[in-house]
């Protein structure tokens, strides 16, 4: 008897572990906050002759 029992009481076992995805739009709008802060910098080094041939001469 209980062999049949247990038999019977397996399949409302299994039903009761079934997992459930539920899936739900958001309440409040999703906010995306892009405060993002680009600073760069740029190094020129010249040699001394250089500088000089450009400020003599010029480029051209």
């Amino acid at each position: 008897m209980t062999r049949i029992l247990m038999i019977l009481m397996l399949p409302l076992a299994m039903l009761a572990c079934t997992p459930t995805v539920q899936m739900a739009a958001p309440k409040e709008p999703i906010t995306v906050n892009l405060n993002v802060k680009i600073q760069h910098e740029i190094y020129v080094k010249v040699d001394k002759e250089v500088d000089d041939l450009f400020s003599e001469q010029g480029l051209f």
